[in-house]
Order: C-alpha cells, then structure tokens, then sequence
C-alpha cells in the first residue's frame, strides 16, 4: 500500500521570477518532429532550473509513461495523485505499483471532506448534480493547496486528447498557481505512450485495454465505443469536458 506523504516544503522564488524562468525556458525549447527528444529535452532543462525539491509531477495513474520519463532525469521526484475516493480500484492498484517499481516519491493529495462528509455537507453524490463544484473541492482546490510548496509542475497534457488542450505549450507560466508548468508530452499521441510504455515496461492502468482511453473517477467515467473521442466517457452525458485544473 501507498504511504500518504505530505509534499515537501521549502523556500521558493516568487511568482515573478518564476514567470521570468517560463520565459527563458519558452526561449531556449522549441519543439522538434521527435516528441520523445523534445519531452527529454524539457526534463532536462527542468533538472537544470530547479532543485530537485521543487519539482512536482502530476499523474492521474492512467497510466505511469510521465513519472517514469520524469524520474530519468529527476530520480525520486514527488508524483502528485489526487487520492478523490472515487477511483476505480484499478487506478489505485497502478499508483501502488508504479510507487513500487520506479524511482519516485507519490504524495497522496486528498480533499478536506471525504466522500461521507462531502454527502452529509451538500448532498449525496454531489458528482452527479454539480460535477463542476465536485471537481473543484476534490481536485482543484486540493491541488493548487499542494503545488504551493513548488516552483515547477509537469503534466501529462497532451494536445491529442481534446479540442480544450489543442494549442498546449511545452513551457507556460500557469498564472493561476503561480509557478512553472511543463507538459512533456504535449505533443505526443495514444500510440506513442503505448509504445513506450511497452519499451520500458511501465506500469499501466488496466483500464485502459477494457474500453477506458481516458480515466477519471469511476462515478462519472464510462466506457467508450471503438473510433470514439477517447475522452467522451468522461463525465459521460454531460457538456463537461475538464476537471479545472488545466482550465487557464
């Protein structure tokens, strides 16, 4: 089992200097036909800028391609999971084994309310009548609560999966948490994570071979048809397509 571990804390630069950082990282990057060399290229630049202790990853635990990519460069970097208490329990099983097989450190990022107290606050399966408050006290909020003590996030954002992420950076200043973010694998596609994965022997959430391209809490995330938007069972029936956080 996972031990929840509270983030590191430590001094950091102040936002306008870390907007400054973005700039030069924006400057110095320029993203290539090799995805896999441009997302090298990013981590290293991240290994040089920051301090080890300042680096977080983000990870759904979807799937483990980003921590394993990050820990190459950055051995024992912390991997944020916002632990909801709505995953699947396969989601729990691959952040379980991804603390056991690679180089990494996993912070349990959990909200303020557990599910029980959240339906005695504000109603029973409140994921269902405002997916969008939901999301925001039981990922939003906990992470940006979290990404505080940082002065860089990497993500697993890929231009690929939706309309909404079409146009995301390699290096941006995330104005909203004030700090760096990084997204590696922006330019990367489905096959490409695969093919990796199966390179390195990653640890991958099951899900995915059983009708899931896209994983998010097990309420609100259904199968999805052959040759349909892979993030489409995502808070399925719905006109919801992101959770916030990577909502500018």
């Amino acid at each position: 089992m996972t031990t929840s571990l509270a983030p590191r804390t430590r001094g950091r630069r102040t936002a306008d200097d870390l907007e400054r950082v973005a700039r030069d990282g924006i400057a110095a990057l320029r993203s290539g036909m090799d995805q896999e060399a441009d997302a090298r290229a990013a981590l290293a630049w991240v290994a040089e800028t920051f301090d080890p202790g300042a680096v977080a990853v983000a990870s759904s635990m979807a799937n483990t391609v980003l921590p394993h990519l990050v820990s190459q460069s950055i051995p024992g970097v912390d991997v944020l999971f916002l632990d909801t208490g709505y995953h699947f329990v396969e989601t729990i099983a691959t952040r379980d084994e991804a603390q056991r097989q690679l180089d990494i450190r996993v912070v349990d990022v959990t909200p303020d309310l557990t599910p029980g107290e959240q339906d005695a606050a504000y109603g029973s399966d409140l994921f269902a009548t405002n997916a969008e408050y939901c999301c925001a006290m039981r990922k939003v909020e906990p992470l940006r609560d979290s990404l505080r003590g940082y002065e860089v996030w990497i993500s697993g954002v890929r231009r690929e999966e939706s309309s909404t992420r079409a146009f995301a950076p390699l290096v941006t200043f995330d104005h909203k948490n004030g700090l760096v973010k990084v997204n590696p694998l922006v330019g990367w596609t489905s096959d490409e994570l695969s093919a990796y994965a199966d390179r390195h022997g990653v640890p991958m959430n099951l899900l995915l071979d059983n009708g899931y391209p896209s994983i998010g809490c097990e309420p609100c995330t259904k199968p999805v048809a052959d040759g349909a938007d892979p993030r489409s069972g995502r808070w399925a029936g719905s006109t919801k397509v992101e959770c916030g956080i990577h909502v500018i």
